[in-house]
This record gives C-alpha cells, structure tokens and sequence, in this order.
C-alpha cells in the first residue's frame, strides 16, 4: 500500500495502461487508498497535514486536515520524527491514549508528501507482558515449595542425628511440598495443552449428566473431609453435548473442588449442582453457601495466578490456575461462562455449553 500511494502521488496521470486511474483525479485516488487502509494514516506536507482517513479521525479527533501536525500528534518522539520528514519506523506509547503502544511507520511519497501510519501494537504488547507475568508467577509458585523442601532436604543430608519424629515429619514436609509443585506442573501443562487445541472444536458426542456423576464420585472423600453435602439436580441425565470428555471431567473436577474447598465453611455445608436444557443449550451450574467475593473482584477471577485470599487459597490445596482452566475449557467447546458471588451469600459458577 505505501509504495502504491507514493507511485499515484507521482505518475497517476502518466499511467496510460489503467484507464480508470488515470481517468480519476490524482487527489481524489490518493485520498481513496488512504481510507482503504485500516491503520490510521496521514498524508503530512511541510508541517501541515494534507489528509487524514476515517480510521486516523477515530483516533486523533475530527478537523485534523488542513491543520498543523502538531494537532494530530502530541507525542514528542513521534511528532519530532513527522517534522524531520526522515523515512523509517519507531514504536512509541502515548497517542491515542496513556497506556496505547503504536508503531509509526513514515514513507517518503513524491512532491514532499510524507505518509504516516500509526500501526497498532497494544495488544501484541500487552500479550507480551501477559507472558512475563505469567512466568513470573509460575515461577514464584514453584519457588516457595522448592525452598521447602531444599531446607528441609539439607537438614535430612546432614551428618548430625535427628530424632526420628523430627526426621519422619521433615519428610513428610518434603513429600507434600513435591505433590504441590506436581499439582502445579500439572495445571500448567493442562493450560498449554487446552490453548494449543483452542481453535479445534471438540467433536466427541458425550453425555454431561454422565460426566457430573463421575465427578461427583471422585469429589466425595474430600467433601467428606469437610463435612460438606453434593446435592444433584439433574433435568435430562441423557443431555448430550460434542465435547472433550477429559477435559470436561477436569472443569466439573475444578468447580466442585472449588466449591468445597472455600464454599462448605463448616458441618452442614451444601454444594449443589444443577443441569437443565435452555434452547439449544444446557445450563450447567455449580452453587455453594460459603463465604461468597465482592464485585470488585469477579472480573479477575478466571486470570491465572488471581487469588481472592492467596494464604486460604494455598491451604486449601488451590494453585490459582482452576478458574483460569475452566475458562479456556468453556471457550475451546464454544460455551460461555458467568461468575456470580456475593459476600456472605456464596457463589454460582453457571457454563452454558452448546448441545449436540
């Protein structure tokens, strides 16, 4: 697109073999494949900007043509590069908006045209630091176990005598803080095989009430542990929707395990699972009585690594990648997932799966 404009800017009217460029106005054909491009863009001469498409109107605010530059591009870096008219391309953050990143790409076109293209890159930029978070924080989580069991595994290897209860108890130190490195291991590899299936639907036909009994077995011993009630209620157990059969096993795993583990607050708790038909969907819900989180913090809550409360989440066995799992499991089968909670009302986590 830049070397078409820079060659209509300058032999449009020369083109003796398109007749239908030639027959259109040199101005009026350059503006035209200006708006046909989707990044904003600017047609700058002597300080002065000549034409601006639909898309640089959006961004920068309407009346830009005919004025000076400097009311279109505030951002130093940027504007002093547009003014020294200088072919090349730069990423700088602040047009548009505080936190937007923008590459600005400048083509020298014919009669001292210069063409300005702000490309956007806050998205790429803010996937990039999505990933350094998220490594920092896996490796934060792995760290604290592996301190653990580093100390205690040097107090063990040391020539000086133990009593064997101390021993016994630094070994079982040893073996639970390996379990929950394994546990997290576990979760990321879950997380990096189900993005790496994301743009595969999922074609098994499988019978959802089928799948909640199953987990509804294996979550047994640790409701028992805490003295928490499964209820069931299940419309059409026969419900069938085109799924992956693991990987809807480990969301139902990862909602009930939730539930009972921070929604059965003492003897007497319930969890209660729902399934019904809605249309052409199935409403899968999970419901507890516990302690319940505020607004502020539901939109956060399906992020890897967020924890309403890190030190319970920690105790109760919880890596901060449940939520995380189960959103990208609700989005690979092409479902859609809401959280509602409110202090001391409890939570409902409700999947809305497409059926078969």
């Amino acid at each position: 697109m830049d070397r078409a404009l820079a060659g209509c800017a300058g032999h449009c009217l020369a083109a003796g073999d398109h007749l239908a460029i030639r027959a259109m106005p040199v101005p009026s054909l350059v503006l035209a494949l200006l708006d046909a491009l989707e990044e904003p863009a600017l047609l700058v001469e002597r300080e002065r900007t000549q034409a601006a498409n639909r898309a640089a109107s959006d961004l920068l605010g309407a009346g830009l043509v005919g004025q000076d530059v400097r009311f279109a591009i505030r951002q130093p870096h940027a504007l002093d590069a547009i003014l020294r008219g200088r072919p090349g391309s730069f990423e700088v953050v602040g047009i548009g908006g505080i936190d937007r990143s923008f590459e600005v790409v400048l083509t020298a076109l014919a009669d001292g045209l210069l063409l300005v293209r702000l490309v956007d890159r806050s998205a790429r930029r803010a996937a990039e630091k999505a990933q350094v978070d998220f490594v920092a924080n896996a490796s934060h989580e792995l760290r604290t176990p592996l301190a653990a069991v580093l100390g205690f595994s040097e107090t063990l290897a040391d020539e000086v005598p133990l009593p064997e209860e101390i021993r016994r108890r630094f070994g079982a130190q040893i073996h639970s803080q390996a379990e929950r490195m394994m546990v997290i291991i576990r979760d990321l590899m879950s997380l990096s095989r189900i993005a790496a299936d994301r743009f595969s639907a999922p074609s098994e036909t499988l019978s959802l009430g089928a799948i909640i009994g199953e987990a509804v077995t294996a979550a047994a011993p640790l409701a028992e542990s805490r003295a928490c009630r499964i209820e069931v209620a299940v419309e059409d157990g026969g419900a069938a929707v085109r799924g992956d059969g693991a990987q809807l096993r480990q969301l139902l795993d990862n909602l009930i395990g939730n539930a009972v583990r921070y929604g059965c607050p003492g003897e007497g708790g319930v969890i209660r699972i729902g399934l019904a038909e809605q249309g052409e969907w199935l409403r899968l819900s999970v419901r507890d009585w516990g302690e319940g989180v505020s607004a502020r913090h539901l939109p956060r809550l399906t992020e890897r690594f967020y924890r309403v409360d890190a030190a319970r989440s920690r105790d109760g066995g919880g890596t901060g990648l449940g939520l995380a799992i189960v959103a990208q499991i609700v989005e690979r089968h092409r479902g859609l997932l809401q959280i509602r909670s409110r202090p001391g009302e409890g939570t409902e986590v409700e999947v809305r799966l497409p059926r078969a």
